[in-house]
């Protein structure tokens, strides 16, 4: 009985324990991370609920829907005709019924247009629905780099806070230190009010900080079409770098020119332009109607008449100047086709150069920077507690560090920053 009770005790003992921490524990722990926490989170969300992307995805099935009517002949046409239907002023009297009547003619006729003609006409919407996947995926490429964007600001406001709080618990400390030292005649009172003045400056940088960090939050939601106050959680943090060598200019420009999503666009508006200069020159051949005509006596069939319908492409003038508008759109679309890349070429090398930079501006400010800034406020404090230094030279110790650490996330932000320009450029993630 004791083992039992003993037993029994234990048992619930553990499954309180276990229900206790279940209850505490995050609800995100127990799934996936909460929304606004990582960045493929926040892209896979976009994708399936940003408006803006899901009308570009419908307006490309759309113009994949035009494809093949495109090329569909047009309907034929039925024609019936009743021939005198007063039976030529006979006792037969007037009818409508073709058994009735002098004669009834029955005339099916098909509109057909010049040979290849519908095989221009298809080609052509083929190249406008090109165009429009084209542009659902520069739709989504611009997007995508919006929300990296936001995402890196909000990490930066983010961590910007969390340095400048710690700071501020930092020179709460140090005003401690400053009055001790002032109460036990060591210090002089202006030491305890430039502490308070330096903590009330960090205060007023933290509100600055907070309304930045509540413009980003709305705006990365809007970039999710949510509510702008809807909760997000805290960036917990940036996507790794890629290495150096998969960031070699060469290699990225020929990724530029294969996959560029507006240089496809630009590609297939070309050649949606050579397609229409090529149907406006075929429309100076006519087009034809083929038609079939049975005619009815009495109640039966009696002829059969076949029939052909030519338009005649008088209307040269007309044609020449429609031409010739083809020829001006197809070098048009060239042009601005090779002025696009070049503009995209020379935002790549930007971006790839300041990538550089920033990341090079990061590893400075981690291996030099920061470390020299930390020893500079190790020997200031020595140097205070001795008397040897006075509280200034200590607060600015303390300050430099506080830059070093900004400076050291502004890097990231900046290499965050032009990596989503690169690959909004590229098409494709790196």
């Amino acid at each position: 009985m004791d083992y039992f009770r003993k037993y029994l005790t234990g048992f619930c003992a553990a499954s309180l324990v276990a229900l206790c921490a279940a209850w505490l524990a995050p609800a995100y722990a127990l799934g996936e991370p909460e929304l606004g926490a990582n960045l493929p989170g926040l892209l896979d969300y976009a994708r399936e609920h940003n408006p803006e992307f899901a009308a570009a995805r419908y307006e490309a099935d759309a113009a994949l829907q035009r494809v093949q009517p495109a090329s569909a002949l047009p309907d034929p046409v039925l024609r019936a005709e009743l021939m005198d239907i007063t039976n030529q002023g006979t006792d037969k009297g007037t009818s409508l019924l073709p058994s009735q009547v002098g004669g009834a003619r029955y005339t099916l006729m098909q509109s057909v247009p010049w040979f290849g003609k519908r095989g221009l006409q298809r080609e052509v919407a083929e190249a406008q629905a090109v165009q429009a996947s084209g542009q659902t995926s520069a739709t989504w490429a611009e997007l995508s780099e919006k929300i990296k964007s936001v995402y890196a600001m909000y990490y930066y406001l983010s961590g910007s806070e969390r340095l400048t709080r710690e700071t501020l618990d930092l020179m709460a400390g140090l005003e401690q230190v400053a009055q001790t030292r002032y109460a036990n005649g060591l210090g002089a009172q202006q030491e305890v009010i430039r502490a308070q003045l330096d903590q009330t400056d960090l205060r007023t940088e933290l509100l600055d900080l907070e309304n930045e960090q509540h413009h980003a939050h709305g705006r990365l939601n809007a970039l999710l079409s949510r509510p702008a106050m809807a909760a997000l959680a805290q960036p917990a943090q940036l996507r790794p770098l890629p290495a150096a060598a998969i960031l070699d200019y060469p290699a990225l420009e020929e990724k530029l020119r294969a996959r560029n999503p507006h240089l496809l666009v630009a590609d297939a508006r070309r050649n949606e332009a050579e397609k229409s200069r090529d149907l406006a020159y075929s429309n100076r051949y006519p087009g034809f109607t083929l038609g079939v005509a049975p005619t009815q006596s009495g109640s039966a069939i009696k002829t059969w008449d076949l029939m052909v319908e030519f338009s005649i492409p008088l209307q040269q003038g007309s044609r020449r100047s429609q031409e010739r508008e083809a020829e001006a759109m197809l070098a048009a679309s060239g042009a601005l086709r090779e002025a696009l890349l070049n503009r995209m070429l020379a935002d790549l090398a930007e971006s790839v150069s300041a990538l550089e930079t920033a990341r090079r501006t990061g590893v400075l400010i981690a291996s030099r920077l920061l470390p020299q800034a930390e020893l500079t406020y190790q020997s200031a404090m020595a140097g205070y507690e001795t008397g040897q230094v006075d509280f200034a030279m200590l607060l600015d110790a303390q300050k430099q560090i506080l830059k070093a650490r900004q400076q050291q996330l502004k890097a990231q932000y900046e290499a965050q920053l032009r990596l989503a320009e690169i690959e909004r450029l590229l098409g494709e993630e790196l």
